[in-house]
């Protein structure tokens, strides 16, 4: 039971152009593991209490980014969108997105609020972790909570500067920092809990005194630490859990953390990957016990596959309902019902709309004409 009861409101910062994606597409949307970027977020926000909404802030390409987002969104988070009109950094986006964020004093009666900001593009946090960072917040009296980490290599990463005696005092951009500051390995992974009430009059103050010309929203820190503020921070040791995806080599790996970590579901949950190294299954795929899969299998999307089925080489199945103790091999099928008991393959292709009848055999295409 987690002991903070005050609300909380989320912004995710998906405004950002994302360049080095090479991509059409607006980064937040890029997918790994079946779902978009966006949407593992909410996932992991979806297990947190108390949010009362959750606020996503748009630029570039804001259409594209809002109309798929709530297609795709099936979870019960209120979303709101706010539009960061000039790109002018993260301080900016967060002051923007305030106007839809609940205020203490009008909407709680003066009650402690708080909003938790994190960026689009860290797809591999949870919400276990999430949830650290805000009870952290909440049972201190802290202004601002910190998410950080220690790394081995902290090179492109905002450094956490703290005084003698431990307090956090303020966040350096690698840019602007010294070489004395780019020693450090505490980093600061972009995740906050703010409290509500100060958070205004802080990004009110921000300058853009740095390298890019930007308003950043790490200087809020040392902002409200100036005014007296106590800061805090929660530092987590997988550092993985905060990776950020910033071009096509850092979405693989992001990518093959995630697989790792829905294999290992899988497995824990009674389903036997033969090697799980060469095995693909999405996030939304969904299966039963003593399901066997062997190597080089790949299940997307909303897959289910019931009890005991076998999975042989070579299958690819795409949004399919599997039957129990079916046994597939060297198949592929798009949007297909195969029935308990089935055997289908090999070298079979099942088109959309295909339903194979339970106990059917279906070793080629031309046994189902």
């Amino acid at each position: 039971m987690n002991s903070y009861h005050a609300p909380l409101s989320v912004v995710v910062m998906a405004a950002g152009e994302g360049t080095r994606m090479k991509s059409q597409r607006p980064k937040p949307l890029l997918k790994l593991c079946g779902k978009s970027m966006l949407e593992h977020i909410l996932s992991a926000l979806e297990e947190i209490v108390l949010i009362d909404r959750v606020v996503v802030v748009v630029g570039h390409k804001e259409e594209e980014i809002r109309t798929e987002l709530l297609a795709r969104y099936k979870g019960n988070l209120e979303l709101v969108f706010v539009k960061q009109e000039s790109l002018r950094g993260t301080g900016d986006a967060l002051a923007v997105s305030m106007t839809r964020i609940t205020d203490p004093m009008t909407d709680l009666g003066g009650r402690r609020g708080a909003v938790m900001v994190l960026p689009a593009d860290v797809p591999l946090i949870d919400a276990r972790t999430l949830s650290s960072l805000v009870e952290t917040h909440f049972s201190s009296n802290y202004a601002a909570t910190l998410l950080t980490a220690l790394v081995e290599n902290p090179y492109g990463y905002g450094r956490v500067l703290r005084s003698k005696n431990g307090d956090v005092v303020s966040v350096v951009e690698e840019r602007d920092a010294s070489w004395e500051e780019r020693q450090i390995r505490e980093i600061n992974t972009s995740l906050y809990v703010f409290d509500t009430a100060p958070l205004p009059a802080a990004l009110r103050r921000l300058i853009p005194s740095n390298a890019q010309g930007e308003l950043y929203l790490t200087d809020t820190v040392s902002v409200l630490a100036n005014a007296g503020y106590a800061i805090g921070s929660l530092q987590i040791d997988d550092s993985s859990l905060v990776m950020g995806v910033n071009d096509r080599a850092q979405l693989a790996e992001a990518e093959k953390v995630m697989r790792k970590r829905i294999n290992t579901y899988w497995m824990k949950a009674g389903v036997t990957l033969v090697d799980p190294d060469v095995t693909y299954i999405d996030r939304r795929t969904t299966l039963g016990e003593d399901v066997t899969i062997w190597p080089g299998v790949t299940l997307e999307g909303a897959t289910t596959v019931g009890t005991g089925t076998d999975i042989g080489p070579g299958c690819r199945l795409v949004d399919c309902v599997v039957g129990e103790k079916v046994r597939l091999s060297y198949c592929e099928a798009n949007n297909a019902y195969i029935g308990d008991g089935a055997k289908v393959g090999p070298f079979v292709n099942l088109p959309p709309g295909t339903k194979i009848a339970p106990y059917q055999e279906v070793r080629s295409t031309r046994n189902m004409e």
